[in-house]
């Protein structure tokens, strides 16, 4: 049964504002948006620097196994500190995930090889997925259900500048110095995170009635992680092997998954579990449209990199615009939110449509990009809300776990599909144009069951 948390109605309740930047919440508040701003500007980096790090390191066909080693760690992470959380707290993940997220930075800007460096990506990968989970539950603990909103705008915003410097920043250091200060230079950075949230994460014990434990966590994680590694190694190799793989990699990823969601996630059962399963509809059909757009740009259009970079640009903008204006209304309707969010990535997407033959028009990607955008900003921090309305503090770690987990397997396999799509399809039009058809699909069935997503009365 679900326990929501209270918010205090006592006309003494601070507002939001203070809840946020008063003097004893300021420093975790920073310390929260610089501790996903962290993970932010090392994802955006980092697929920057890489072509200087694969020259230096390795050979064209390693280029793939950086990100495969971040996101495969990212998932036994995410898992594993959800289900720590759940039983002791907090504390420890808060203060140790950057610090082997930081581990993970300096061994990658030392390596002298590329499984040296592989190491580093997967001590990363681990540190980002632990925190990712533990910053969830700290929220839960500290702010109050009427601050939440606010909350979620901030951790969106902490996207939106690494978004847009981020790319440009790595470019000039991997050209003017090198590709390892894309790891090293954020190492202040992570020791500032720790300093600014030890005081508040010091003070978070263990549940109350911790929840017993979930058999086979642990080892359905590593089984999903394997897959996930898997199915990114298909979307660069589309072969008959590659396909065997890939086919493979998704037997072993189903039940492994009903291990890591909540029951009934896979039907979008009403609850916690449709949240779950609607923040997998949402990253799935944006993110990966985010990452075929510059391909159709560049490839049918004959855009620069540079130009076809202005609609992720305005994507962000208008994520960070529409969370924040969220942010400012925690009386609207959640539910309604992510319906209309789901809308716009849908229109977006389906306006790709027109964008996608050689005879489309490709300026739409620019207007139609900060359409989608806006819908993440609306859909995304209200599935965050729903997220811990849902959930009572005993399974708020393995909820929070279990609603990246969807992210990042979603990302995965859609993005496989899509690389299989262009391959299969002989062309990047053709292929694409059947990919954003799926990713329509997706939307529609996300805004289809944004219902499912309400509290109970």
């Amino acid at each position: 049964m679900t326990t929501p948390p209270t918010s205090p109605t006592s006309s003494a309740a601070p507002s939001v504002r203070e809840e946020l930047f008063g003097p004893d919440r300021r420093g975790v508040t920073v310390g929260l948006v610089l501790l996903i701003s962290l993970v932010a500007f090392e994802s955006m980096g980092v697929g920057t620097a890489m072509p200087a790090l694969v020259a230096d390191l390795g050979e064209v066909s390693d280029y793939s196994w950086p990100f495969v080693a971040f996101g495969a760690a990212t998932v036994v992470g995410t898992v594993a500190a959800g289900r720590w959380c759940d039983v002791h707290g907090p504390r420890l993940v808060l203060l140790g995930a950057p610090l082997v997220f930081g581990a993970g930075l300096l061994v990658a800007a030392t390596a002298p090889s590329l499984p040296v460096l592989l190491v580093g990506r997967v001590l990363q990968g681990a540190g980002a997925g632990a925190q990712g989970v533990a910053v969830y539950v700290l929220i839960a603990l500290v702010y109050s259900v009427g601050a939440r909103p606010a909350v979620f705008a901030l951790i969106s915003s902490a996207w939106v500048v690494p978004s847009l410097v981020g790319p440009p920043v790595a470019g000039v250091l991997a050209e003017q110095a090198s590709w390892r200060w894309v790891f090293g230079g954020l190492l202040p950075l992570v020791v500032l995170a720790v300093a600014l949230v030890a005081r508040t994460a010091a003070r978070q014990g263990a549940p109350a009635h911790p929840r017993p434990g979930r058999r086979g966590l642990l080892p359905g994680a590593v089984a999903a992680a394997v897959a996930v590694a898997a199915i990114s190694w298909v979307a660069d190799h589309t072969t008959a092997v590659g396909v065997v793989v890939g086919v493979a990699a998704l037997v072993v990823l189903v039940p492994a998954v009903r291990l890591l969601v909540p029951a009934g996630t896979l039907v979008a059962r009403r609850g916690v579990a449709a949240v779950v399963a609607a923040r997998g509809l949402l990253s799935g059909a944006f993110f990966t449209a985010t990452a075929f757009l510059p391909l159709l740009l560049t490839d049918v259009h004959g855009w620069s990199l540079t130009a076809a970079g202005v609609p992720l640009i305005v994507g962000s903008l208008g994520w960070s615009a529409s969370s924040a204006w969220q942010g400012r209304r925690p009386e609207l309707s959640r539910p309604v939110l992510l319906r209309a969010g789901f809308a716009c990535v849908g229109t977006a997407i389906a306006g790709l449509l027109l964008v996608a033959p050689s005879w489309g028009v490709a300026w739409l990607a620019v207007p139609l990009w900060a359409l989608a955008g806006t819908g993440m900003g609306l859909g995304f921090s209200s599935l965050s809300f729903l997220l811990l309305s849902h959930s009572a503090p005993e399974d708020t770690g393995f909820h929070s776990s279990a609603a990246q987990l969807m992210d990042q397997l979603s990302q995965a396999v859609v993005i496989g599909v899509g690389g299989g799509l262009v391959a299969v399809l002989a062309g990047v039009s053709s292929g694409l144009t059947t990919l954003f058809a799926l990713l329509l699909a997706m939307a529609v069935a996300g805004a289809a069951l944004s219902a499912r997503t309400a509290l109970r009365d």
